[in-house]
C-alpha cells in the first residue's frame, strides 16, 4: 500500500463531509474504491456523484476500469499523482477517453445530430461531450447516457470556449451548468451566466439562395436583426 506524507494526509483526513470522506478513508485503506463497492457497501446509488465530491475538494481522482464480482467491467477510482490539484484542472486530469458504445448509444437514442446545431451530419463527425464540463463536474458513469451529448466539432470548439470564458469556470456550481443552454439546449434559463434564448438557423439546400439574398438586402451584420423583425411582426400578426 502506498505510504503518503504526514502533510497529505492530514490534508486528506480534514475532509469530514460524510460522501466525500467515504471514499478517500476506503482508497486510504484499501487503494482504490469501485462503483460496485460506493453500491453496495456504502449505499451510494451514484457513484460518479461521490467521485465528484471528491474532485471538489481539489483532489485529483483518476477514473478506470475493473471486473466487477460478476465479471462485469466497471469503474474504480483511484488517488492521481499529485493528489492535490488546484482550480485550474486539466481538460484531461482525471479524465477517461468516452467510448464508442457510448456514442452509438447516444445515435441510437437521438439519430446522427449535433444536438446544439440540431443538424443531421455523417456520425464519424460527430463528438461526444459532458453535458456538464467535465472541470466542473467531474466524470459521469456511460451507462447514464443523458449525461452526454453529441456534438459536431465547430459546435464542441464553440461550448469549450463559452464555457472556459464562462463566469462558472472558476466557480464549479453545477447547478448552475444544469439550467445552461450549452449543457441542455433543449430546456435552459440562460446563455453562460446571461439572460437570453438562442436560436441556431442554418440554411441548406435551396434555403441557400434566400440566405445569400438576405445578405444582399440587408448586409450580414443586419441579418440577424431582420430575421428578429420577422418573426416579431408575424407574431404579432
Amino acid at each position: 500500500m502506498k505510504k503518503y506524507s504526514k502533510d497529505i494526509l492530514k490534508r486528506l483526513n480534514d475532509i469530514k463531509d460524510k460522501r466525500p470522506s467515504t471514499v478517500i478513508q476506503h482508497i486510504l485503506k484499501h487503494g482504490f474504491i469501485t462503483t460496485e463497492e460506493l453500491e453496495k457497501l456504502y449505499n451510494y446509488s451514484h457513484p460518479p456523484r461521490a467521485a465528484r465530491d471528491v474532485r471538489e475538494r481539489g483532489i485529483n481522482l483518476v477514473t478506470y476500469k475493473v471486473k466487477s464480482s460478476n465479471g462485469k467491467t466497471i469503474g474504480a477510482y483511484k488517488f492521481g499523482d499529485p493528489i492535490f490539484i488546484d482550480n485550474k484542472i486539466s481538460k484531461v486530469a482525471g479524465r477517461t477517453a468516452l467510448s464508442d458504445s457510448l456514442k452509438k448509444a447516444l445515435i441510437d437514442k437521438y439519430g446522427s445530430k449535433c444536438f446544439i446545431y440540431l443538424q443531421q451530419i455523417d456520425e464519424k463527425q460527430l463528438q461526444v461531450d459532458h453535458r456538464i464540463p467535465y472541470e466542473i463536474g467531474g466524470e459521469q458513469d456511460e451507462n447514464e447516457i443523458d449525461c452526454y451529448m453529441l456534438l459536431s466539432p465547430s459546435a464542441n470548439r464553440a461550448k469549450s470556449w463559452t464555457c472556459e470564458h464562462c463566469i462558472n469556470w472558476s466557480i464549479k456550481n453545477i447547478e448552475f451548468c444544469e439550467h445552461c443552454f450549452w449543457a441542455h439546449p433543449e430546456n435552459y434559463t440562460h446563455i453562460a451566466g446571461e439572460e437570453g434564448r438562442q436560436i441556431v438557423i442554418t440554411f441548406t439546400g435551396n434555403e441557400i439562395e434566400d440566405y445569400n439574398k438576405l445578405i444582399e438586402l440587408v448586409g450580414l451584420e443586419k441579418a440577424e436583426e431582420t430575421i428578429k423583425d420577422l418573426v416579431a411582426n408575424y407574431i404579432r400578426k
